[in-house]
């Protein structure tokens, strides 16, 4: 092989089939395009492994094609739709353990198995926690195995598993061991080298490529939970249980089988730098993510819960979590593209305030009036602004860390996150007051609110602070 790199910054590999690479070099802070490859999704490029230096480039990418972006969108969105789609229906799940368990008709759980609420609640948030948290795990094994399909194919196996073996259980430990902490291992595997490279394969349209694959989540718990209340009625929660691990193993095979290789050609650290993990734009970007993945969990697992302490059935209250999850499904999409034409901070800003500002609002007047017509317009607000933070927090990222940090600031920012999941909802639960009626909740309505309202904080913190580390405020940022 002969390498050449002429004035114009280019650098020039010649493989032995003929064929031949051009990598444009860039100073830092500029973008980068790799031309050319042996095929067209750029996957045999030993020859430019070897020839990146950290002087010649800051990041050396594979090339982009079309095809290859339709690829990992449909890759992408169909690993969220089976893991965070799931974790958003699972409030459906509760319901049914908590009003099955004193009853003849579905005796899955014992009513003694029951009583603290929270620790019913903890299997669902257990999943979700360890969705995101097991990212730090996940990312240094990345960064280790060649190909990533190895680490999803571990995760679509797990992920069915999860669910299978819980239909055999009787106990609440039994169900954290399967529903809760199998499920959760076997989505982390599958979710984190998916998306944490799926941003990386689009620039420009970046926000709204993130939108659309998230838009799965809400997609996924559209999907999830009229099928689970649907099945849980007519078939009780092991049959269900067991139906729903075949379609997550249906569903994540495919997934891990199409898992995408990072774009960037050269190792990246999966450890945060500590000069950038002093700076204030990270600390507040943790605490956020932290705030916000607490408080955004708590009104998706007790909302088919709080419609029956408004005098509503279990299939309404899982109607209407139906109805968020459609209403988030078109606003992350909405969000991402929002994004793209007045900026991603700005956007992230009015999606974590605005969720907050909804909870006192709607939610908390609901429990104080009683009022189903201000609890419907809370689960619709809700749905609009919640998920941009999902959709929008990895390519804040970027724009405020560098692709060189993004993977290991994601893989930390995804724990955090996880960890906030693992807490926000038991809490909550143990939050809920003595009492049939909404009033019950209002303790854990304000608690929800501080939570948002502390990200909201912190997130315009992220903003002013980001202007002031590249010495200039822009409108759209």
């Amino acid at each position: 092989m002969s390498v050449r790199q002429p004035r114009s910054a280019h650098i020039r590999a010649a493989h032995s089939n003929g064929s031949e690479t051009t990598i444009e070099t860039t100073r830092p802070g500029q973008s980068m395009e790799l031309v050319g490859g042996s095929n067209d999704d750029g996957d045999d490029l030993s020859a430019l492994e070897r020839i990146i230096t950290p002087s010649d480039a800051q990041v050396a990418m594979r090339p982009v094609s079309r095809k290859k972006q339709t690829s990992i969108l449909l890759c992408a969105f169909f690993d969220v739709f089976v893991t965070i789609g799931l974790n958003q229906a699972y409030g459906v799940f509760l319901n049914h353990y908590l009003s099955m368990a004193s009853s003849d008709k579905d005796p899955f759980l014992p009513k003694s198995e029951v009583t603290n609420k929270a620790m019913v609640a903890f299997v669902g948030t257990l999943a979700a926690g360890l969705t995101w948290g097991g990212s730090i795990f996940v990312n240094p094994i990345m960064a280790r195995t060649k190909d990533p399909r190895y680490i999803t194919g571990a995760g679509a196996i797990l992920v069915g598993l999860g669910y299978v073996l819980a239909s055999f259980c009787n106990r609440i430990w039994q169900l954290l061991l399967t529903q809760g902490f199998i499920y959760g291992v076997g989505t982390s595997l599958l979710y984190f080298p998916v998306v944490s490279v799926a941003p990386e394969y689009f620039d420009a349209h970046r926000g709204s490529a993130m939108g659309i694959i998230l838009s799965a989540a809400g997609l996924g718990g559209l999907a999830y939970a009229p099928a689970a209340r649907a099945l849980l009625s007519k078939f009780g929660a092991a049959w269900t249980l067991r139906i729903f691990g075949l379609v997550n193993f249906g569903i994540s095979i495919p997934v891990a089988l199409s898992t995408p290789p990072s774009r960037s050609l050269t190792k990246r650290p999966t450890l945060v730098d500590a000069k950038l993990a002093k700076r204030g734009t990270f600390i507040l970007q943790a605490v956020a993510a932290m705030a916000q993945a607490a408080g955004n969990f708590v009104p998706l697992t007790f909302l088919p819960e709080f419609s029956t302490r408004l005098g509503y059935t279990a299939a309404f209250g899982a109607a209407l979590l139906a109805l968020n999850n459609a209403v988030n499904t078109v606003s992350r999409i909405g969000m991402g593209f929002v994004a793209d034409s007045f900026g991603r901070q700005n956007t992230l800003v009015l999606s974590v305030l605005g969720s907050a500002i909804t909870v006192v609002a709607f939610w908390l007047s609901s429990a104080h009036a009683d009022d189903m017509a201000l609890w419907i317009t809370f689960v619709i607000t809700y749905g609009v602004f919640a998920g941009g933070y999902n959709s929008l927090f990895p390519t804040t990222v970027i724009e405020v860390f560098g692709p060189q940090a993004y993977a290991s600031v994601s893989g930390f920012i995804y724990f955090i996150r996880g960890l906030g999941a693992l807490w926000g909802s038991p809490v909550g639960g143990v939050l809920v007051t003595d009492g049939t009626g909404p009033q019950a909740y209002i303790t854990l309505i304000w608690y929800d609110f501080a939570l948002l309202m502390l990200s909201s904080i912190c997130v315009i913190g992220v903003r002013g602070l980001d202007a002031v580390d590249k010495g200039q405020f822009k409108l759209k940022a």
